[in-house]
């Protein structure tokens, strides 16, 4: 079985979330766990996009920048990632796709090899297709160590909208209207704007990575928090799933607390 997957009878994880003061600290202690990973690099690191993780990449360039040189280099030349997900119908260079959010806040501030940098392709002319191709580029690379996830309002981690059962595997997934209006800010506040669809790794390479780190802030997502950690794990709440994780960390600021 892979590691961090379901079983037929699947452990649940008593989860007790790390609670620090506010956003800010929160991006800190995250960009230092990324750091700490790519300074010993098993596996290739899993990444997010969205509000969230912006303040994260930020704190993460600046501690690369405040390394010996030398180490900084080993990290820029051993990196290795994949991103969650990526809108469908969007190229690379549109300012609204998920690749380019990582070149602004990622490739350029640390000074990373855009090659290093892995996403699906959301002009590919299949995305069913993309999203297997994309799937096992993943497994071909070993999976993931170190997944960070965010949290949708609705419960979703990736694009991986309710119901999503913890064994569904990359995919092209129809998102719902929901997250299109929670995702809307990126898109001149027209939910219309947003992509009907994207690809999303699933629940199975999600739950298969060997830690996940999931990172809430805000006031707004302390009820859907709550039931993530506290309900028994269910389709109809994806995050839920983590619970089977025996790897998985919250790291919440207190108002994702409640």
């Amino acid at each position: 079985m892979r590691h961090g997957a379901p079983s037929t009878t699947p452990t649940t994880t008593v989860v007790k979330p790390v609670v620090l003061a506010d956003a800010a600290a929160v991006a800190e202690r995250v960009a230092a766990l990324l750091l700490a990973d790519r300074l010993r690099p098993e596996r290739p690191l899993g990444l997010a996009t969205g509000r969230t993780m912006e303040p994260v990449y930020a704190s993460l360039a600046r501690r690369l920048g405040r390394l010996e040189p030398a180490l900084a280099a080993r990290v820029r030349d051993t990196w290795c990632s994949f991103n969650l997900d990526e809108y469908v119908g969007l190229a690379p260079q549109d300012p609204t796709s998920f690749a380019a959010t990582m070149a602004r806040q990622l490739v350029a501030p640390l000074g990373l090899d855009p090659g290093r940098v892995w996403l699906p392709d959301g002009r590919a002319d299949d995305p069913e297709a993309e999203a297997r191709r994309y799937g096992a580029a993943v497994a071909g690379a070993g999976g993931i160590g170190l997944q960070v996830l965010g949290l949708g309002l609705n419960g979703h981690v990736g694009f991986n909208e309710p119901p999503s059962d913890a064994g569904v595997a990359c995919r092209c997934v129809t998102l719902s209207d929901h997250t299109r209006r929670q995702n809307a800010g990126a898109f001149g506040g027209d939910p219309d704007a947003v992509p009907r669809q994207a690809i999303t790794l699933g629940m199975a390479e999600i739950l298969s990575a060997r830690r996940v780190l999931l990172v809430v802030t805000g006031a707004e997502k302390a009820a859907v928090l709550r039931r993530a950690l506290a309900e028994p794990p269910t389709a109809e709440l994806p995050a839920s799933w983590l619970q089977h994780h025996p790897g998985v960390t919250v790291i919440a600021d207190t108002g994702a607390m409640g």
